[in-house]
């Protein structure tokens, strides 16, 4: 008698709804794999499109905004399947972390203070933000890098129809598109300088995102095919490191300090923008209320 493998209802509905996202990822693949790396040499640097690029800008294509191949349900039923998808790349980096683990444990403290060097860039990209037009948007999109947990972090914080969110959001997927390119033409340029040690270069690629890691490490042993081992090792410890490390340091530090450097700065880039401030007409608002309720408490006392 012929065994049937018994799927639950729910399951076998969900697979016939989304058999599209699979088989297009499946076809994305061949495709962009097909077209490989492309490498054009820029100065010193140089400039290497991978194939995770052509794969994003198929499914970008694809999306409900231009050929509405796929629909907006189809789009949130794939993004719950990323971190599936990328869970050989990461078990990938641990072996490799685990068979150079004396050159890991040599770096010493520089792998796990190198978190904190991150919070640096808020100091540049706020008042960027600012001078943009973003309003509280910039606290959610400068805080951090925005991967998958600062924004799972800010969304919970801040609601998923705030402000903030919407900038994390923002800086998430022109982090996933834009960032894979530029931190490959980075890494080539800052390797060329000759400053920084690769061992120095591998621990800086893992910055807490892995589809921008693995584009910084794609460069790095390009040029540095010797210690390609040792590079991919490093990042991919550093990567595991910042991803523990990233979340409290956000918590605790990095979305602190973003807000209080936003009331400080928001003020004066309004007035140099000739437009409202958001922070002065919220304290306004704050002090009418406070004021409200006193007078509101004082009538009911009498």
């Amino acid at each position: 008698m012929k065994k049937e493998i018994y799927m639950y209802p729910s399951t076998k509905a969900r697979f016939q709804a989304e058999y599209k996202i699979f088989l297009l990822a499946f076809v994305f693949i061949v495709i962009a794999d097909s077209i490989g790396q492309i490498k054009v040499p820029l100065g010193p640097g140089t400039l290497i499109l991978f194939p995770i690029f052509y794969s994003l800008l198929l499914g970008i294509i694809s999306g409900p905004e231009v050929l509405k191949i796929f629909k907006k349900k189809e789009v949130k039923a794939a993004s719950k399947l990323v971190i599936v998808a990328i869970c050989p790349f990461i078990a990938k980096l641990g072996i490799n972390a685990g068979a150079s683990l004396e050159t890991v444990l040599s770096a010493g403290p520089a792998l796990l203070f190198q978190e904190v060097g991150n919070l640096g860039t808020i100091f540049f990209a706020l008042p960027v933000a600012l001078l943009l037009g973003l309003k509280r948007e910039a606290i959610g999109a400068t805080h951090s890098i925005n991967r998958e947990s600062n924004l799972a972090l800010i969304t919970d914080m801040f609601g998923p129809d705030s402000p903030e969110t919407r900038g994390s959001l923002s800086i998430y997927v022109v982090g996933g598109m834009v960032g894979t390119i530029y931190f490959g033409f980075l890494a080539t340029m800052i390797a060329s300088l000759n400053v920084f040690h690769p061992y120095a270069l591998g621990m800086a690629s893992g910055v807490g995102a892995g589809i921008l890691m693995a584009s910084s490490v794609a460069s790095l042993t390009l040029v540095y095919p010797d210690m390609a081992t040792q590079i991919s090792a490093l990042a991919s410890t550093s990567e595991t490191l910042s991803g523990l490390t990233g979340i409290y340091v956000a918590i605790f530090v990095g979305i602190p300090l973003t807000q209080k450097l936003y009331e400080l700065l928001e003020p004066p880039i309004a007035r140099l923008r000739k437009e409202p401030s958001e922070v002065l007409t919220r304290k306004k608002q704050e002090a009418e209320d406070a004021k409200k309720t006193i007078e509101e408490i004082t009538v009911e006392e009498e």
